[in-house]
């Protein structure tokens, strides 16, 4: 559940669940939130599950098991994916060096069988793992004027500039950790982190001290993410092989031998997956029931021939146009398609990614080398 409910109930939150955790949707007219966010900076608590692993050898025990590198220096984090044999993503996950644990950050209900899979494959290391996600509350900070929020409330660290890096410092009394992340909104992102007891005053801080930030939920979140042509795990990433989203930022082909490595490199030598992710603009806006958006999974044609399928879609509230993310198939030439919205087939236009330009660009934009 979220940390800090009864606070985005006085705010007037319409709430939801994603991952099997309550979430906020939205504090009302997400549209107008989501412009907001793109103009200034937004404040969003987010969702994760949080796993600490400890001990001697928990570097190379998380090393061996992750697709990326992870980072032997405190204040380091990457991005990463654990992979089944076939080379699909099982589960997406940060990991950050925290001097004497690791600190990884996944998809809610991904924390506890991760924590349980890994402790029950520990023999002769020595390395204790657990769950730890009701210790903490994260909130995301988004937007063109994110780094100037940080440093308005921040003190004793400035804010961090490499991406998966983070500062420890303090917000009012209570100590925070700062990351600089991703940029999955396609804006400058932080995300702050602190104990649960703290939530409510650090959350106090970032809303109402400092330069200004519009609350927003998911459902603004979301839609930034799908202009910024980002990936999320429950729409595309999960039981993908991350050749197919041109995932690069989650993996390092230089390490050593990791559950569908195999897969991966093999794909990667090749010189190319079976298929690609574009995005897609479809011909006219949608109505105000929203039925001119095609369904994840909706069918995606050349002519007669079904070449993919729809991931996720929704109207942008910048463009106001339907937008789409699809996996297609990694040769196609033409840029004229069709979707299966309906019952019909709608016009839709490859569009190259990101849909929007922000103030930073996501870290999940598909590259294919």
């Amino acid at each position: 559940m979220s940390v800090i409910e009864s606070i985005h109930t006085d705010h007037g939150a319409t709430f939801g669940e994603r991952d099997g955790r309550t979430i906020v949707e939205h504090f009302g007219r997400p549209e107008r939130t989501h412009r907001a966010v793109r103009n200034g900076v937004g404040l969003l608590e987010m969702a994760y599950g949080v796993v600490v692993v400890e001990g001697d050898d928990r570097l190379e025990y998380v090393d061996n098991v992750v697709s990326n590198r992870v980072p032997a220096e405190d204040g380091q984090g990457c991005y990463a994916l654990v992979l089944d044999p076939q080379g699909g993503i099982a589960v997406e996950l940060y990991v950050y060096n925290a001097g004497e644990r690791l600190l990884l950050f996944t998809p809610p209900a991904e924390a506890e069988p991760l924590a349980e899979d890994w402790s029950e494959k520990v023999f002769i290391q020595d390395v204790d793992i657990r769950v730890a996600t009701d210790e903490y509350a994260i909130f995301g900070i988004h937007g063109p004027k994110a780094t100037e929020k940080v440093a308005s409330v921040l003190n004793g660290a400035g804010s961090p500039d490499e991406r998966y890096s983070f500062v420890r410092g303090t917000m009012g009394d209570e100590g925070v950790t700062v990351i600089r992340t991703d940029a999955l909104t396609g804006e400058e992102s932080f995300e702050v982190i602190c104990g649960a007891d703290d939530a409510e005053a650090v959350y106090d801080t970032l809303l109402n001290h400092g330069l200004n930030a519009a609350p927003f939920g998911y459902r603004s979140f979301e839609s930034l993410a799908l202009e910024a042509g980002s990936p999320l795990f429950e729409t595309e990433l999960e039981g993908t092989l991350p050749n197919v989203l041109g995932l690069r930022s989650a993996l390092d082909f230089e390490k050593g031998c990791y559950v569908g490595q195999e897969v991966v490199s093999r794909v990667e030598n090749r010189g190319q997956p079976s298929r690609k992710l574009v995005g897609l603009t479809l011909e006219g806006g949608a109505d105000d029931a929203g039925a001119d958006v095609p369904e994840s999974g909706a069918a995606v044609f050349d002519g007669d021939a079904s070449v993919g399928e729809v991931t996720r879609a929704g109207e942008s509230p910048l463009l106001e146009d339907v937008i789409a993310l699809a996996t297609v198939d990694y040769g196609l030439e033409s840029d004229d398609l069709t979707v299966r919205v309906g019952g019909e087939e709608v016009p839709a236009v490859v569009t190259a990614l990101p849909f929007v330009e922000g103030s930073d660009r996501s870290d999940r934009l598909p590259d294919y080398q």
